[in-house]
């Protein structure tokens, strides 16, 4: 299913069962979209991502950053990442996501994707450091992106396009019941930035 021309509530629900994710659509004006989009992509400490896959430590074109309000580690794809300390812009899209949600969270994770051969593979994100069930909420700056979530059994597909300044929100079971992936598309020839809010527990 596809969801590009009719843009739901913000109250809808976009998954069909187990799981909810709500599209906000843009939550920054234009103007707050293109300021946090050059100043993340000069100032944010970028690296290129890791994974160690069978055995082998795999090194991707697109750049990810991770931040929190305290040293976090974080585990995915076998490599661990410390949280840097926010920063105040960071600081104040995290309050202002928090305020539109009504949710709270304490990390977040960043990624940089140069143009649309840089994409996502489907995933969840289920890393035991998260908050079980807790909810991530997506932020994109830059260029439009196609995101797509697919059920791990019955492989219902919905995809949607992520805009400048937008919020995605994901809650409640969907990261056991769904996956979701970022496709490369020949279409987007610039930057996306994308920040994904999140809880962390520490045992």
């Amino acid at each position: 299913m596809d969801l590009f021309n009719n843009q739901p509530p913000a109250s809808f629900n976009l998954l069909p069962k187990e799981g909810t994710v709500n599209y906000y659509g843009k939550v920054f004006s234009k103007a707050e979209a293109d300021f946090f989009y050059r100043h993340l992509l000069e100032n944010i400490v970028w690296e290129n991502d890791q994974a160690v896959i069978f055995g082998k430590l795999i090194v991707t074109k697109r750049k990810v950053a991770w931040y929190g309000e305290r040293p976090f580690e974080y585990t995915y794809s076998n490599i661990t990442k410390t949280a840097l300390p926010w920063t105040p812009e960071l600081l104040q899209l995290k309050q202002q996501i928090e305020l539109v949600s009504g949710e709270t969270f304490n990390s977040c994770l960043l990624n940089l994707y140069h143009n649309g051969c840089e994409g996502m593979a489907w995933h969840s994100d289920g890393e035991k450091d998260l908050k079980k069930n807790g909810a991530i909420a997506s932020v994109s700056f830059g260029v439009e992106r196609k995101f797509s979530f697919k059920h791990k059994v019955d492989k219902t597909n919905i995809s949607l396009y992520l805009e400048h300044g937008s919020l995605l929100m994901m809650k409640g079971t969907t990261q056991t019941h769904w996956l979701h992936r970022l496709p490369p598309t020949k279409k987007a020839h610039t930057p996306r930035i994308n920040l994904t809010f999140r809880t962390i527990v520490e045992v």
